[in-house]
């Protein structure tokens, strides 16, 4: 119960935090924006390349000497006389080109590579849900982990309460010489030793909300936990739902034959059309331009490529096998969520029993003790089996709650039915 002023934290606000601060999912994020890009990257090769170049030149190489007058517009019939040609003078310009290329047909090579780009998307962001899932389920172990080690110390401080009263009872009859030294050495031996479970108590709590606050991104976690593990479980509807691993599997064998089918691309004929003007200056008032456009195919046969082929068609085999090895993974994983549902159940009913007997007979036996009618082992054998059956109704509680949010992760749904 939060005290007053203090903030109290609900498993869906855990949860919600987790997503949004919690550094591996934001890596996971990164890692689906760069699919993203990636995948923008392969869609706009089909769009055209705008190339441009720009120099300036000086040579004496007879042929280049003479193309760039040529290119420069200043050609005169002085320049055909053979000592011109063969020993030109030096000649300087300037130039600058502008060139288009587009492709008209690139084997279908182009559409299957921005399709696998698409595919691998949407694996990433299928992967990134399955995450931000096992995240969730994450908090809600730590969640109720943390919240059940608070109910181990409030368990451990009645404990330790009940062994001061009885070591005070003790030692005043030990006093009155009603009892020997060693029965007051044995009660001050268990008090020791509840005091020690209740610091072993605080320390499993703090781990635990240690835990949860690493999961949300926090350095502390200030608040108190206000949803209990058994009132509020959400209702699970046993049906199949949309994991995202097996998404993610589908989308790689996509991923895989469209990587296969670019890859035949590379073996099919190639047409593009190149556009390109371009000037060669003497002066910025004196110089020559042109034009050119032309259309061409070319068709590359290479034996590598054969073999990169292969490689391909093994891709898509062994993304094939690991689409149907996670589905009989997955099926498995439901079998056994479920047997842990069933199996979490029955523990938290026999230990809610074991809780009510274990506090009756401690009752007894203490009082009976105090009547003198039952030694101090008695009520000390009566208060082990009530913090064994505590710590048994603890642990099948959390194995409740969580067992639960692992059948919602095998089946695909929404854990703790917690959503944007």
């Amino acid at each position: 119960m939060a005290l007053h002023g203090q903030a109290s934290l609900t498993l869906d606000d855990a949860i919600r935090r987790s997503w949004t601060r919690q550094a591996g999912l934001q890596a996971g994020e990164a890692l689906v924006e760069r699919a993203k890009a990636e995948e923008e990257a392969q869609r706009v090769l089909r769009f055209p390349t705008l190339s441009a170049g720009l120099g300036i030149t000086r040579t004496d190489e007879p042929m280049m000497a003479f193309g760039t007058r040529l290119n420069q517009a200043r050609i005169a019939q002085s320049d055909f006389l053979p000592s011109a040609l063969n020993h030109p003078d030096a000649i300087t310009g300037a130039g600058a080109t502008l060139t288009l290329s587009q492709s008209l047909y690139a084997g279908g090579r182009l559409d299957a590579a921005h399709r696998a780009g698409s595919a691998m998307t949407g694996a990433e962001q299928a992967s990134q849900e399955r995450r931000r899932q096992q995240v969730a389920l994450a908090v809600v172990q730590a969640y109720f982990g943390a919240d059940l080690a608070e109910q181990g110390v409030r368990f451990a401080e009645d404990t330790l309460r009940q062994a001061q009263e009885t070591e005070h009872f003790i030692q005043s009859r030990v006093v009155q010489g009603l009892m020997l030294k060693s029965e007051g050495d044995r009660a001050r031996a268990f008090r020791a030793q509840s005091e020690a479970g209740l610091v072993e108590a605080r320390q499993r709590q703090a781990s635990a909300r240690s835990a949860l606050a690493l999961l949300m991104g926090s350095e502390s976690l200030p608040e108190v936990l206000s949803t209990p593990v058994e009132i509020g479980s959400p209702e699970l509807a046993e049906v199949p739902g949309r994991r995202g691993d097996l998404e993610a599997a589908r989308f790689h064998v996509e991923a895989a034959k469209e990587g296969l089918e670019a890859q035949r691309g590379l073996l099919r004929p190639e047409i593009g059309l190149t556009l390109a003007v371009g000037t060669a200056r003497k002066s910025l008032n004196e110089g020559g331009s042109w034009t050119s456009a032309s259309v061409g195919a070319k068709w590359t046969f290479s034996f590598a490529e054969q073999k990169r082929i292969q490689a391909a068609r093994a891709s898509v085999l062994v993304a094939e096998l690991d689409q149907k090895w996670q589905q009989q993974q997955a099926s498995r994983e439901v079998d056994e969520a479920r047997r842990a549902v069933e199996t979490a159940q029955a523990r938290m009913a026999y230990a809610k029993v074991a809780v009510e007997a274990s506090e009756s007979v401690r009752a007894i036996r203490t009082a009976r003790h105090r009547e003198g009618l039952l030694p101090l082992v008695e009520v000390m054998d009566a208060e082990a089996s009530l913090s064994g059956a505590r710590t048994l109704l603890l642990n099948s509680r959390l194995e409740w709650r969580v067992s639960r949010a692992q059948l919602a992760l095998a089946l695909g749904q929404p854990i703790e039915n917690v959503t944007e």
